[in-house]
């Protein structure tokens, strides 16, 4: 239990925390430089956007909800509970707590640490060193209250270091913020990918079973004399051919499960895993697949990596502040209030009251450049931040760029890739009854079905880059934080300012 100031004691306290408090209040310069964001070096607009100027709606495209993307209820089911159980993810909310804990470390430096203190000091002096000629036995008890060493911040180096943590740990909670979208894309990219392998691999089981079945025929006749031994081996090479590709898929469908289930951070129920890729009518309905050209390029300012590095950037020239008032004096105060005595018993007593004060100035005189250097290293780290900050910008342009342009084709390209395999198809069977009629060699046949065989691979894989541009897209323009359209920001971001 601290001890209660004597009535002797209270006025000399008193009269020491007014000139604290008074110092603490005239605290109010900074040596930080005024922040201007830089202008960000890339064009107006997204190169690969034909057209002209957005409609005020586009602004609103970071706010488009996940669900309103991803409208598919097991890839929703799937996408929530990774938010829930990826370790990366959990990782990035911890790395939050930690920068809020170091910032609120530099608040704590603006204000004094008040320690309770008590005490006794004990010593024997012998006879022969004694003014008595005899033993003396001295003891003195404290009971003090006070501060040691507390930084007066009239040149803001403490708030220059303050706001250094702050912008680390907003910087910090834009990670978070990066990581979740990166995580939403990336789990919809594996489902998709997973979709897709699960189509590959029935193509593959279909054309084998066609094949096998053909291949039988063909053995009957080869046994009856009407097929060749070369068009015995040549349907052969196509039965194995699908075999091959039947068990390569069937692997890279338990990789591509493997890699869902990382991602999620725990194992998946048959019911959320994917038979097939969904219809791309779905992916041509989505809000992102309707948004109008002509995107202004200051929409990247909503994404989180490009926040975070200008959160990055601000803590840089906040540490500028920090080493500029290193070439100014630093005052520091110690000081206690409380009582002492030679007695226990006394210790409370009127008139036991004690109290010390010891303002200190330090002025840097010499330090063989050690200032300057550090002000240089602040200037550099924060021109560093500058150059990181806009390569962000560029990154990030260059990729919305670059879905933009594959969004305008992969429309067209996909109606030409089913044309193909529609073709293909009937050449196929166009093949199939001159190949019975024996027209056409059973070559030619084996021609026509590889080519419907690899035009239907690819038309999956066409479905596949509909569906991943959209998620790509989602993810270059910063969406993904909230769940639903017109949802309120909540969590670590809403208050991320302590």
């Amino acid at each position: 239990m601290t001890p209660s100031l004597t009535p002797g004691t209270a006025r000399p306290f008193r009269l020491l925390m007014t000139p604290l408090l008074v110092a603490m209040l005239l605290g109010g310069c900074t040596l930080m430089p005024d922040y201007q964001r830089p202008a960000a070096p890339v064009a107006a607009h997204f190169s690969g956007d034909t057209g002209g100027a957005a409609t005020a709606t586009t602004t609103a495209v970071a706010d488009i909800g996940w669900r309103d993307v991803f409208t598919d209820p097991a890839l929703q089911e799937v996408i929530a509970l990774a938010l829930a159980n990826n370790r990366d993810l959990r990782v990035a909310v911890l790395n939050i707590e930690k920068a809020r804990a170091q910032y609120g470390v530099e608040r704590a430096a603006l204000f004094p640490t008040i320690n309770a203190a008590t005490s006794e000091s004990a010593s024997r002096t012998p006879a022969d060193l004694s003014a008595t000629g005899r033993a003396l036995t001295a003891r003195s008890y404290t009971a003090t209250l006070g501060f040691s060493a507390y930084e007066l911040d009239l040149f803001g180096r403490v708030r220059s270091l303050k706001e250094q943590a702050l912008q680390s740990f907003l910087s910090t909670a834009e990670a978070r913020r990066s990581t979740q979208i990166s995580l939403i894309a990336e789990v919809a990219t594996a489902w998709l990918t997973l979709a897709s392998d699960q189509d590959r691999l029935r193509l593959a089981r279909d054309t084998l079973s066609s094949q096998s079945s053909s291949y039988a025929l063909t053995q009957r006749s080869a046994e009856l004399g009407s097929a060749s031994a070369l068009t015995l081996r040549q349907a052969q090479t196509s039965v194995e051919s699908a075999r091959v590709d039947m068990e390569s898929y069937t692997a890279q469908v338990d990789q591509d499960r493997n890699a869902l289930v990382l991602l999620v951070g725990k194992d998946l129920p048959q019911r959320l895993l994917p038979n097939g890729l969904p219809d791309t009518a779905l992916a041509a309905a989505s809000p992102l697949a309707t948004i109008p050209p002509g995107l202004p390029s200051e929409l990247l300012q909503r994404r989180a990596d490009i926040v975070e590095a200008e959160r990055n950037l601000r803590a840089a020239n906040a540490n500028i502040g920090a080493a500029r008032a290193a070439f100014y004096p630093s005052i520091s105060l110690t000081a206690d209030a409380g009582t002492a005595s030679a007695r226990l018993a006394g210790l409370f007593k009127g008139g036991s009251g004690s109290w010390s004060f010891v303002p200190q100035i330090s002025l840097p005189i010499f330090d063989g450049g050690a200032n300057q250097a550090n002000l240089d290293i602040a200037t550099v780290s924060r021109d560093i931040s500058v150059a990181q900050y806009e390569k962000a910008i560029q990154t990030a342009f260059q990729e919305v760029s670059d879905a933009l342009a594959q969004r305008n084709t992969l429309g067209r390209q996909l109606q030409a890739q089913e044309a193909l395999v529609e073709a293909s198809g009937e050449a196929y069977r166009l093949s199939q009854a001159r190949f019975n009629s024996g027209v056409d060699s059973y070559l030619t046949l084996l021609d026509s079905q590889r080519t419907l065989y690899s035009a239907q691979k690819t038309l999956i894989g066409t479905q596949l880059s509909r569906w991943t541009n959209l998620v790509t897209f989602y993810k270059t323009l910063g969406g993904g934080w909230i769940e639903r359209t017109g949802t309120p920001v909540t969590g670590d971001l809403a208050t991320a300012a302590p």
